[in-house]
């Protein structure tokens, strides 16, 4: 029996199509060429492949313009008021419209899933109408499995990527739990929509309640980002330790609020001082971690870097924000490479200064852990509330405590909460009452034995390294407590310079106390002095210069940055290259030979080195252009040197060279217009090395260029961001991605039709490989360059949340919203979904409960150096992947008996 399928082309005709059977299977497709079901399947298939992965390439691109685009408008700033409490008056501040982790869950994930989400969107519109209750949607799973590679293939990935023995971890750790929980939970709400609730039918409500899920979890990212949680908890927590005080070993850290730039360190631990000083110590704690979390909304985790972080925050006060949308940066500089656009190798600073300070007195401080407690008891003696202090030079000023031991406890008390604020504590064989100077005086009746009347101590400020006059001021004087103070204050003034020098010591001693007094352990307390100057980097502006030749010098340009405090020398000299220097020009004697020092004052950022050359020197072609060298050598304590050398060269052609050059990077350097994408897209341009010298490009550059390059004529169409605040940008980008994927979804069901692979499973497989492998190649080099692993794999779980929510929401919405207005329902095959679902549910949870390991037992998410646990975890997370998309196959074709 023959099967005629006729096709119409409206006035052009129709083709007739004549199959073997009425059950031969034949495919439909607006995308078909007329008599196409004809031609070989194999043929078919191996085309279908090739345009499929030729359309990844334009999809790859297209993303990559739309988030370029998203960069734009989330680097937006707006002008706000705040308040400056070192100079007490408000300040006009620039802040980004666009918080980071909302950007980073709304547009930058739509920004990478747009290809997921809109072909699903278009799938559903396609099919408004049609009862599919029947057949897989490709658009369904694609994210789903596109889901399970970005979770497993990509976190495997980056988890062998990290060289060394350093591990890395995620620094928004909170952020990361919330979103790996909504991941989880998204896929859970698809199971009990699809399987349970109302079994292959989504109802409107279901349909909305799914899209609404959108904006709650984007909400409840943003409150965990700003530590709404952690703020309650913290206001909780330190309620009970004001009832309940227990011991605390931690340094210290003062704010501006309370002694700026100071630090001090708690007694040795098991001594009576540390216990007497815990009341103080606990609210300035409080202070200080409260009036940090006003200055900044990004402190998430309570561990030592955020910490140090604080510190650099606080010391440096506000400056201008910055937002680094990671994955986004190295995602365009994937797609760069995949195109053979230019590639640069950037290089960043961070500067660590005052990190490092918390290290140093830390290490100053964790002495005092280590000491044991002193024998007898403190009754009647003066001692210090503590026996080490450091403070930053830029302090001014650092405030001590000295104690008066009043009291004689009774035998065998047990620490308790007494009256008012007065605590009993038990140490050891000896027993401390700490009592404020405001309390009752008939809190008393708990003492054995009060020493009454007024005493006098006095103190003197004796030198170490630390020099009286130099770096603090040289202070004597007397303390005297009345009959119910037992703590007084000495304020030491310290010297701020702007010179950089090592830390140094001094001494505060107490002498000479009266009315049968005496003094106790520490008597003596030693001061740090930390300095905090920054004298900076300094290095050539340049890699290399060329002469004037007009004026027979060349001019060389060295910069101080990170830092301008105090003056600074350095030598410099010159070197032979393939100019000979000399005393004096000659006719064999390209240029003098120069060395001296050079000297940046306080606050001097830049220097200029002349050097005479020989205007007839000649350029010998074998051997290229003359050129020597000048090298930085020798700087002053503290400072450092970047780029130590910089290359001169002296000739004519290299001159010409030179003024092509620059102009070419001032081109570079402004922004692009549209005839400068289209010259962008037509050409093609290796990379620069570190040196930024100009790398020519290689066969692959080449090769990707010519693959390439009508998507990128096609994508310089598009409006640069330059225009309207990156809008129209934004739009047409996300239209030429639309187009893309219309195309995509149209060939991952011919695929399909003529291999006979199942409609899942080229969702799960080919198409979500081909759309998740420009992140695959952005997180490995995230994973490598970035320092935490947030950009490599801290959006994953958010993105693969957006993908449900907004992907399947979206569509979920649109049709079921017209079934209910065409009085039908919107029905979903729930089969091959159901046990797809539980399957990537089962191994993302899995997942995820490893990262938590690793991140506790390895110190990080990502690499570490035992290589057996490092390797071993990829290729666990890379074995789940494979059972996934085996078990998902099995259970499509029916070779797996699993009903739920």
């Amino acid at each position: 029996m023959v099967y005629e399928l006729k096709t119409e082309y409206g006035d052009r005709g129709y083709v007739v199509e004549y199959l073997a059977s009425n059950t031969s299977e034949y495919c439909k497709s607006w995308l078909l060429l007329p008599a196409e079901n004809l031609w070989p399947e194999w043929l078919r298939g191996i085309l279908y492949l090739i345009c499929m992965f030729y359309f990844f390439l334009g999809v790859a691109i297209s993303s990559d313009i739309f988030m370029n685009s998203i960069e734009v408008l989330t680097s937006k700033k707006r002008t706000v008021k705040q308040w400056d409490p070192e100079k007490n008056e408000m300040k006009e501040v620039e802040v980004f419209i666009w918080n980071e982790t909302v950007a980073n869950l709304t547009l930058m994930a739509l920004g990478s899933s747009a290809p997921e989400i809109l072909l699903a969107t278009f799938e559903s519109i396609g099919s408004l109408g049609v009862d599919n209750s029947d057949k897989d949607s490709l658009g369904t799973f694609t994210i789903i499995g596109s889901a399970a590679f970005n979770l497993l293939i990509i976190t495997s990935v980056c988890v062998v990527s990290v060289s060394g023995d350093e591990p890395k971890a995620i620094k928004e750790f909170g952020v990361f739990l919330l979103t790996s929980a909504w991941s989880l939970w998204a896929y859970i709400w698809l199971l009990l929509v699809v399987q349970y609730i109302s079994p292959g039918v989504v109802d409107p409500w279901e349909a909305w309640v799914t899209l609404l899920y959108m904006p709650v979890f984007v909400f409840l990212a943003y409150a965990t980002d700003n530590g709404w949680w952690r703020h309650k908890c913290c206001i909780k927590k330190n309620e009970v330790d004001a009832q309940e005080p227990k011991q605390m070993d931690h340094i210290r850290i003062m704010t501006h609020v309370t002694r700026r730039g100071s630090f001090a360190g708690h007694a040795t631990a098991g001594k009576e001082l540390h216990m007497l000083e815990l009341e103080k110590q606990q609210k300035l704690s409080v202070l200080s971690l409260n009036s940090l979390d006003k200055k900044s909304s990004h402190e998430k985790d309570h561990d030592q870097t955020n910490a140090e972080d604080r510190l650099v925050k606080m010391e440096k006060g506000s400056k201008e924000p910055q937002q680094s949308f990671a994955r986004a940066r190295f995602r365009h500089a994937v797609v760069s490479a995949m195109t053979g656009t230019k590639k640069r190798v950037g290089s960043g600073h961070k500067s660590a200064r005052f990190a490092e300070l918390v290290k140093q007195v830390q290490n100053i401080n964790q002495a005092s852990k280590e000491g044991k407690m002193p024998a007898g008891d403190l009754y009647g003696k003066f001692t210090f509330a503590s026996d080490r202090y450091a403070v930053l030079e830029s302090a001014g000023k650092l405030t001590i405590d000295v104690l008066f031991h009043r009291n004689m406890p009774k035998a065998g008390m047990k620490a308790q909460a007494m009256n008012g604020d007065m605590m009993t504590f038990k140490n050891g064989s000896t027993q401390v009452t700490s009592i404020p100077a405001t309390a009752n005086p008939a809190s008393k009746h708990t003492m054995e034995q009060v020493f009454e009347g007024t005493v006098t101590v006095e103190f003197e400020t004796r030198e170490g390294s630390g020099k009286a006059g130099k770096d603090f001021k040289y202070q004597t004087g007397s303390l005297t407590f009345k009959d119910t103070e037992y703590r007084q204050s000495i304020t030491i003034d310290i010297i701020n310079d702007n010179q950089f020098e090592n830390d140094c010591d001094f001494y505060v001693i107490l002498k000479n106390t009266t009315n049968g007094t005496s003094l106790g352990d520490p008597s003596v307390t030693r001061i740090t002095i930390v300095d905090d100057d920054e004298p900076g980097e300094f290095q050539f502006e340049a890699p290399h210069v060329y002469a004037d030749l007009s004026s027979g010098k060349v001019k060389i340009n060295v910069l101080r940055e990170h830092g301008v405090d105090g003056k600074v020398t350095m030598e410099y000299s010159t070197i032979d290259g393939t100019a000979i220097g000399g005393s004096s020009l000659s006719k064999d004697v390209d240029y003098i030979q120069s060395s001296g020092t050079l000297e940046f004052k306080h606050q001097e950022t830049y220097k200029t080195i002349e050097i005479k050359i020989n205007k007839e020197a000649k350029y010998l072609p074998s051997m290229g252009s003359k050129n020597f060298v000048i090298a930085l050598k020798n700087p002053s304590l503290g400072a450092k040197i970047g780029r130590s050398a910089v290359v001169c060269h002296i000739n004519k052609e290299s001159i010409e060279d030179r003024i092509a050059e620059v102009i070419k990077e001032e081109e570079e350097d402004e922004p692009v217009t549209w005839p400068g994408q289209f010259r962008n897209a037509m050409s093609i341009e290796g990379g620069q090395d570190e040196d930024g010298n100009d790398v020519p490009p290689t066969f692959m550059d080449y090769l990707l260029h010519f693959l390439t390059f009508f998507w990128k004529l096609i994508g310089a169409m598009v409006p640069p961001t330059t225009m309207l605040g990156a809008w129209p940008s934004f739009v047409f980008s996300l239209v030429y991605i639309a187009l893309l994927t219309l195309v995509i979804e149209q060939l991952g069901h011919l695929l399909g039709c003529v291999v006979g692979l199942k409609t899942s499973v080229t969702g799960i497989t080919i198409i979500a490989l081909g759309t998740s492998l420009p992140d695959t190649f952005a997180s490995r080099t995230a994973a490598i360059q970035d320092e935490y692993a947030d950009a490599a794999i801290g959006n994953v779980t958010g993105s693969n949340s957006v993908n449900v929510f907004l992907g399947l929401g979206l569509p979920w919405v649109l049709s079921s919203m017209y079934a209910f207005a065409t009085g039908k329902e919107y029905k979903v095959p729930s089969g091959n979904l159901t046990q797809s679902v539980i399957i990537f549910s089962t191994l993302g949870a899995l997942c995820i409960v490893l990262l938590v390991i690793r991140r506790k037992y390895v110190g990080g998410e990502l690499g570490g150096k035992n290589p057996f646990i490092k390797w071993g975890s990829s290729i666990t997370l890379f074995l789940m992947w494979v059972i996934y998309i085996v078990l998902a196959s099995l259970k499509a074709y029916d070779i797996l008996d699993w009903e739920v």
